[in-house]
């Protein structure tokens, strides 16, 4: 007779559960990351930008280039104000998404130690029994001679 767990099936779902709260977890990383990335590419952006206008200082450029060059500054700074406040969300969630994923671990970790335990003790029962039946076989031929 095999081994047969009564809580296989609540264990299988708090496996799914955890698998769940991990890739939440791990998109939720992986969205952080790209803002960041974005952000420090717009860092690139603006001192790309503020060198160039230091180095066309004494150039002659029209009203109209200058004033582009400042709105599309003024854009890309509105941009990572708005990352900015995306990435403050993104870290909240990760937070609250840190302790759900634990939790499930947590859920799903006490039933595999549960398992764990009554596997023991099953195999444990098992070769005692065995033992058992070995024993039975030697007396039964020694008592015969």
């Amino acid at each position: 007779m095999a081994f047969k767990f009564s809580l296989a099936t609540v264990l299988r779902i708090r496996e799914i559960s955890e698998e769940r709260e991990e890739r939440v977890l791990q998109r939720t990383l992986h969205e952080i990351a790209e803002i960041v990335k974005a952000m420090a590419r717009m860092d690139v952006e603006i001192s790309n930008s503020n060198a160039s206008r230091r180095s066309d200082r004494f150039k002659p450029l029209s009203g109209s280039q200058i004033r582009n060059s400042y709105a599309a500054m003024n854009e890309i700074k509105q941009s990572k104000v708005e990352l900015g406040e995306d990435l403050v969300k993104l870290q909240e969630i990760r937070e609250v998404q840190i302790q759900s994923y634990a939790a499930a671990r947590r859920d799903r970790e006490m039933l595999t130690d549960m398992q764990d335990d009554k596997r023991v003790a099953y195999e444990s029962d098992v070769a005692r029994q065995e033992q058992k039946v070995l024993d039975d076989n030697y007396i039964a031929r020694r008592g015969r001679h």
